[in-house]
């Protein structure tokens, strides 16, 4: 089967990103092209339209493929939770919940069978296949058990591209130090190096390109400038890059930066909104008075929840709301909204019970079965009659106590609820700010508060901005990138 490969020095040095560039390069000069990772470690993760779960890069990079996301896609999905322990979902169900060690020992086997399959499928459906590896292809202690990057390079007899992030500066070192430690007939698969987060000027840095070229015998294929757009983001080592900045923005947004924070890809319509500024901060820094406070998905919610109570930022959330401000609870963010979490199993870890914020009438009990699909339903706030497209994936099973204290979010009781004061609202429904006239109707009742004109709610979903993004992107590296090596 014919598959191109990218492999980085470190992580986050632009993998996912230059995947998902090739897939729409590509698949714009008429290959019908997918991605592949073989194993991903993520808490941001995506339902696919049979109800599997993936990494949400994956699912990016489907969707700048043109075509629907696939389990095959991203066969191994590992979730951390925290205590060296991970959530193992293999083709998209969650399997069993185990130690780093254990992992290893029981589930190598089981993973290598089930990339095989999928690349099998894959190689059915597609002409090509961009492969992506996951943090180092050289580290020494993991190579013998490495499910993700030149293992799956071999298998497919690959043209691999080796990324380096010069931003962080020892580019050269970690190029020449990672083909060092790969096998000869690893390093004999890379064709090319590609040198990505240039901010400077070309003629300084090409010294070192034709020294890279003549101590490696690689060529470099590409030197892809800063890119400044909002990409959605595999893990959550993005956040510590993005601060508030929209300092002309009306309306201001903090989200809490939970230590397991999950699908924080959420965030990115409201990031890509003009008028509004979102801020990441930690359950130690000040929550200050913005206009709205976020709490995300987590994949350990209790744990979570005890670092804010830990922190002092659940008391200040609940102050907060008493002077008047806004919260909206996603996923774990919804059940921590409530009076009580119940984990009678240890589904979460050894925390059996915590009490919630109290800001709704709710109970949650986690429950052993994951509830993983993609949904439609209509708004009954902030406007009623608005479809709204999302996406569940959660072990909670959250019940209204008191129903003359809180309405329905939506025509299906069970994915949100807000008080009657409008001012907290809770849902388990991902991908719900995606919805463009749903979103700009939130936005301007947090406008009307502040007595700020209302925005147009008549927009495009985020998807066709997504669309745009992608192709800029796609544009901005082809232009700076050679493809004739991997594509010869």
């Amino acid at each position: 089967m014919k598959a191109i490969m990218v492999v980085g020095t470190t992580s986050h040095a632009g993998k996912s990103l230059l995947v998902a560039a090739l897939c729409r390069i590509l698949s714009r000069r008429g290959w019908r092209v997918a991605p592949f990772k073989g194993q991903n470690m993520a808490l941001n993760s995506y339902v696919t339209a049979n109800g599997g779960e993936i990494g949400y890069a994956q699912a990016v990079q489907a969707w700048a493929a043109g075509i629907a996301p696939l389990v095959e896609m991203n066969p191994i999905l590992l979730k951390p939770q925290g205590d060296m322990t991970s959530q193992v979902i293999i083709k998209g169900r969650a399997v069993a919940n185990v130690k780093a060690s254990q992992y290893y020992e029981n589930f190598f086997d089981i993973g290598w069978q089930a990339i095989q399959e999928s690349l099998e499928f894959l190689s059915q459906e597609f002409d090509l296949l961009i492969c992506e590896g996951a943090g180092s292809p050289a580290e020494i202690n993991l190579k013998h058990r490495d499910l993700t990057n030149m293992r799956v390079a071999k298998h497919l007899n690959a043209k691999t591209l080796l990324v380096v992030d010069i931003d962080r500066g020892g580019a050269f070192a970690h190029v020449v130090g990672t083909l060092e430690l790969l096998e000869p007939e690893e390093r004999a698969l890379v064709r090319g190096i590609v040198i990505n987060k240039f901010r400077g000027q070309r003629s300084i840095l090409q010294p070192g390109i034709t020294w890279l070229e003549e101590r490696t015998n690689i060529p470099v294929a590409g030197v892809i400038p800063w890119i400044d757009d909002v990409f959605p983001a595999e893990d959550s080592l993005s956040l510590l890059e993005r601060g508030s900045n929209n300092y002309k923005a009306d309306i201001n947004i903090s989200v809490i930066r939970l230590p397991r924070i999950s699908n924080f890809t959420d965030f990115d319509p409201l990031e890509s909104e003009p008028t509004v500024n979102v801020k990441y901060i930690s359950p130690k820094d000040d929550l200050g008075y913005p206009d709205a406070v976020i709490i995300p998905g987590s994949k350990t919610t209790i744990s979570d929840l005890i670092i804010l109570r830990q922190t002092g930022m659940a008391e200040a959330i609940q102050n907060y709301i008493a002077a008047g401000g806004t919260v909206m609870g996603i996923c774990g963010g919804f059940q921590m909204l409530g009076q009580v979490l119940i984990d009678s199993d240890g589904i979460e870890g050894d925390i059996g019970q915590c009490d919630g914020l109290g800001l709704l009438p709710l109970k949650t009990l986690m429950a052993p079965t994951k509830i993983s699909r993609q949904r439609t339903v209509i708004s009954n706030y902030p406007q009623v009659g608005l479809p709204v497209s999302g996406y569940e994936i959660h072990q909670g099973r959250t019940q209204l106590l008191k129903s003359d204290l809180a309405r329905p979010l939506f025509d299906d009781p069970g994915l949100g609820f807000i008080n009657h004061a409008q001012s907290v609202w809770g849902t388990y429904l991902h991908g719900i700010f995606d919805n463009g006239a749903w979103r700009r109707s939130w936005l301007n009742h947090l406008r009307q508060q502040r007595g700020l004109q209302a925005l147009p709610t008549g927009i495009s979903n985020y998807r066709e901005q997504r669309e745009a993004l992608l192709d800029s992107l796609a544009d901005t590296i082809e232009s700076h990138l050679d493809l004739r090596e991997v594509l010869s």
